[in-house]
């Protein structure tokens, strides 16, 4: 049996700017965990099983080299795009495919199922990669970890930056700066997979940051669940429209991103709080410009909450409810912050930063190669 972990994640600064090649934003992963276990099957039926979705399974049968699902719509797209494109990696290093039994374990999401926007779809992807990277024995790094999770992703959502995706394979606090998914797209129709994956991908970087010691993260939860793709729809009308204002956008969030990493090389808690606050008011313009309710009514008092015990405050991710983050001194007090949030029905989420050892995610190092 084999199990595999990855971390949930939320986004620091540099939402929506991030979708554009080469923009950047800061994350940081979580210790809420998405768990996959692999055990081999007896049957020549495999299965994936999901506490997320209760009393729901998916039956599938090997046909050659193909694995086929017997049931047309189901709820487990990521996974099944995550198995199919780890097995085409496998198979270029001759791996012979087997049936097996998967579990999918998950955090991310409430006991009644409400979702708290922690990126539950990367954090599946990629721990689905790594159980069944393991259980091939495919000898791979957190670089081609990524990769293998951001194409297994895009092919299931069509858009978004990956930013979660890297959040959940590198851990910690991370500078993202989205590649180019056109470039992709492109070239996964002409090289094999295994090409593809020793390609330097355009625009990509993936940077580790080190927080200030006194650096206290807050989570507050709304709610009110968000739908990313619908607001990130939506912001793409307004792109499409006023594409000088929606420019001067993504060149404002770059600089203010630009400052804040150097806030973390520096430790300085102050920098980082004041460009959280510079794109909380890049992100409201964008809202007012666009139509878009990007910090509601709710999110906008834990905001305010927060500002007035001394902390920095913005919406995470594409705003519209899930979560907010607070940046906060850890020597100040921060628990009025979060007794006054429960004076408004803001939940805090006990969440803290999840690191993961900067080593091979390889079987060499435990297994033999077969």
């Amino acid at each position: 049996m084999i199990t595999e972990k990855a971390p949930g994640k939320l986004y620091i600064a540099g939402e929506y700017a991030v979708v554009e090649n080469g923009y950047p934003a800061i994350l940081v992963a979580l210790d809420q965990f998405v768990t996959c276990t692999i055990k081999d099957s007896a049957r020549e039926i495999g299965q994936i099983i999901s506490q997320q979705y209760t009393n729901d399974q998916l039956n599938w049968r090997r046909m050659g080299d193909r694995l086929v699902v017997d049931k047309r719509d189901n709820p487990f797209s990521y996974i099944l795009s995550a198995i199919r494109i780890t097995e085409e990696y496998a198979r270029s290093f001759e791996r012979d495919l087997r049936i097996y039994d998967m579990q999918i374990d998950s955090q991310l999401d409430s006991a009644n199922g409400r979702k708290y926007g922690l990126g539950s779809s990367a954090a599946v992807t990629v721990a689905t990669i790594k159980a069944l990277c393991h259980y091939y024995h495919l000898p791979v790094t957190k670089d081609e970890i990524f990769k293998l999770a951001a194409i297994a992703h895009f092919e299931v959502q069509g858009n978004g930056s990956l930013g979660d995706v890297a959040a959940s394979v590198y851990g910690g606090w991370i500078s993202y700066h989205s590649f180019d998914r056109q470039w992709l797209a492109q070239q996964r129709k002409y090289l094999d997979l295994k090409s593809l994956i020793d390609l330097p991908w355009p625009d990509l970087k993936i940077e580790s940051l080190t927080a200030p010691q006194n650096l206290e993260l807050l989570i507050g939860w709304t709610g009110k669940p968000a739908s990313t793709s619908q607001l990130v729809d939506k912001i793409s009308l307004f792109k499409a429209r006023q594409q000088d204002e929606y420019h001067r956008f993504l060149e404002d969030s770059k600089a203010c991103i630009q400052r804040m990493v150097e806030g973390f090389h520096q430790q300085d808690l102050d920098k980082i709080k004041q460009e959280i606050r510079f794109n909380r008011h890049l992100l409201k313009q964008l809202g007012a410009n666009s139509g878009v309710n990007i910090e509601t009514p709710v999110l906008n008092r834990l905001c305010q909450i927060a500002e007035h015990f001394g902390g920095a405050a913005k919406t995470s991710g594409a705003g519209g409810g899930d979560c907010g983050i607070v940046a906060i001194d850890r020597n100040a007090d921060f628990r009025a912050v979060l007794k006054s949030w429960t004076k408004e029905k803001i939940e805090q989420l006990p969440l803290s930063v999840h690191f993961i050892d900067d080593v091979k995610y390889t079987v060499r190092e435990h297994l033999p190669l077969i």
